[in-house]
């Protein structure tokens, strides 16, 4: 049974340098195409912020030609037991996942390779400390949850499948864990039934992405720019950190799925 807050009490982080092709990421709705030089910062402010909250960094060198391959955390799952491979739905990012899977196998983690046909975003699992829940979405299938069940359950896990809103790419677009028994949600998920459970902290209107936010130990840290989700996190007792991600939130990306955590064991 992993320990009382392991879903956000974490050791070290894998990340991923974007590459020049981060230009030509994926994109639901065209904002503008991120600028290389400013993405490259944005990133390496991010990094110092997980090493602030007591992390040990590894920096993976980018993958041109993988334009997405900055938002590690899609393609993997890290929890106490080991690393499962993930397989991301988009075609673009075929073939990424076995390739990170390797690097990570190199660095020494136990990885469990997929053997899914299905899809499963690791945007779309949120893990608290009492269920994981994934959303089926349009990058995660009824198939590719079914085999992620199939190894989180055998390691004694509770996994539950919930609907992503409807126009959103990712659950965790629209939620994340602030401690064992608190979420921050937006409007559109804090009454779902998955959090009955839970207290939730609803985000204010018009700060929906901030709800992409993430409990590092004893830091949240909270996509920059949105004062309102700041003030009502301090206000609860957390302390915060914010970070930009004007250039990721360009490509539907935010602060959760531009790491790996590796969760303390």
């Amino acid at each position: 049974m992993s320990p009382a807050g392991f879903a956000y009490r974490f050791a070290a982080a894998i990340v991923r340098n974007p590459g020049r092709s981060v230009a030509g990421g994926i994109r639901a709705v065209d904002l503008g195409t991120p600028d290389f030089e400013r993405f490259r910062l944005e990133h390496a402010k991010y990094v110092r912020a997980l090493e602030r909250a007591k992390l040990q960094v590894t920096v993976l060198s980018e993958l041109e030609a993988y334009p997405d391959s900055v938002f590690i955390e899609d393609a993997a799952l890290c929890l106490p037991e080991g690393v499962v491979e993930l397989r991301p739905g988009a075609p673009s990012r075929t073939g990424e996942a076995g390739l990170l899977a390797g690097t990570l196998a190199g660095l020494g983690y136990d990885v469990i390779r997929c053997e899914s046909d299905g899809y499963i975003d690791g945007g779309d699992i949120l893990v608290t400390d009492t269920v994981i829940l994934v959303g089926l979405s349009a990058r995660t299938d009824l198939s590719g949850f079914e085999w992620l069940k199939s190894i989180l359950e055998s390691w004694g896990y509770t996994v539950q499948a919930v609907r992503t809103p409807d126009r959103v790419l990712h659950f965790k677009s629209d939620c994340s864990v602030l401690d064992s028994h608190t979420v921050l949600a937006t409007e559109r998920l804090s009454g779902a039934e998955c959090f009955a459970s839970f207290r939730v902290l609803t985000v204010p209107r018009g700060e929906e992405a901030a709800a992409n936010s993430i409990r590092v130990n004893d830091t949240v840290l909270v996509p920059a720019g949105y004062p309102a989700t700041a003030e009502l996190l301090v206000r609860e007792g957390y302390a915060i950190e914010p970070v930009p991600v004007s250039q990721p939130s360009l490509l539907d990306g935010g602060l959760s799925c531009m790491s790996l955590r590796l969760p303390v064991t």
